[in-house]
């Protein structure tokens, strides 16, 4: 075993220990400190004492979830655009050609729903 190792190891259970023993410190302190007043609304499990109400069915749009689905795809498209343009000099003609399809792919996506009507905002 190497001669460091075990000094290492001994600073990471110390620090351990330190955060274990803080957070405890913590919650002992919370319990002691902390007001206390029961109540009925208190008791039901929903935040803030509020009674719930009963489900109601409601209709959500679609429009929503096709602005979202939108949002990540081209969210996507930023994430994979940065390491390319990163990589782009360092590599051979394949890198590119793959960047193309890819964008293309999007392109194409975005045609789509334009076309169908779906980024505009009724």
């Amino acid at each position: 075993m190497p001669a460091g190792y075990v000094t290492n190891w001994t600073a990471v259970a110390l620090a351990g220990a330190i955060g274990v023993s803080a957070v405890m410190v913590m919650f002992l302190v919370n319990a002691l400190l902390a007001p206390r007043r029961k109540s009925d609304l208190k008791g039901i499990p929903y935040e803030c004492g509020i009674v719930p109400a009963p489900y109601t069915w409601s209709q959500m749009q679609i429009r929503y979830y096709v602005f979202a689905i939108d949002f990540l795809i081209f969210d996507i498209e930023a994430v994979f655009l940065f390491p390319w343009a990163m990589i782009f000099l360092k590599q051979d003609a394949v890198v590119f050609y793959a960047m193309v399809v890819f964008i293309a792919l999007l392109f194409f996506g975005i045609v789509y729903g334009w076309r169908k009507g779906v980024l505009q905002w009724r």
